[in-house]
């Protein structure tokens, strides 16, 4: 969903900005192991006004298939936007996308169970074994607050129109 909700210019906006928008981006991060310096390859495709389509093609989590019921703010027209989204797997999501410096700040609220178990959450949600797995990562852990913080920058390398090689979903499939 848009917000504001009822602001017509910022819908317009969004179609202007970010509607259909394909993005690929490395984080220069560490590895959680060796913490020796790596990328981590995320693509992002703005594929609705209430869904986002990603790939996770580098880091821990490299493997991952995903769409998500999402909520975007326009924070200034034409060049900050802000898209949050709730995973299956207990995730909390924050992407803010600067298109004027070409760069993505994101805060992520890894559930314990999926930060502990990367490789219990590659996969592609349209597999039934993938979704249901994916879902019973949130509830491991001792409470919600047993999370880990996330919090990075990447650089944008491609940035296009259109789904690229992420496959199109039904944006009626249920996302939690």
């Amino acid at each position: 969903m848009i917000h504001p909700e009822d602001n017509q210019q910022v819908q317009e906006q969004w179609k202007k900005d970010i509607g259909d928008l394909h993005l690929l981006y490395d984080y220069d991060a560490k590895n959680p192991e060796t913490n020796e310096p790596e990328k981590w390859r995320y693509e992002m495709w703005f594929s609705h006004e209430d869904r986002i389509t990603y790939a996770i093609h580098g880091g821990p989590m490299a493997g991952r298939y995903n769409y998500q019921k999402a909520d975007y703010q326009c924070i200034r027209p034409g060049e900050l936007w802000q898209c949050n989204w709730l995973e299956e797997t207990g995730t909390i999501c924050s992407l803010v996308y600067d298109i004027p410096n070409g760069k993505i700040t994101t805060l992520l609220g890894f559930s314990i169970g999926h930060w502990e178990n990367p490789e219990k959450a590659h996969g592609d949600k349209r597999n039934p074994e993938d979704f249901e797995r994916w879902r019973g990562l949130a509830k491991l852990g001792k409470s919600q607050s047993d999370r880990f913080l996330l919090n990075d920058q990447a650089t944008i390398l491609e940035s296009f129109r259109g789904k690229g090689e992420l496959k199109p979903i039904d944006p009626t499939l249920p996302t939690i």
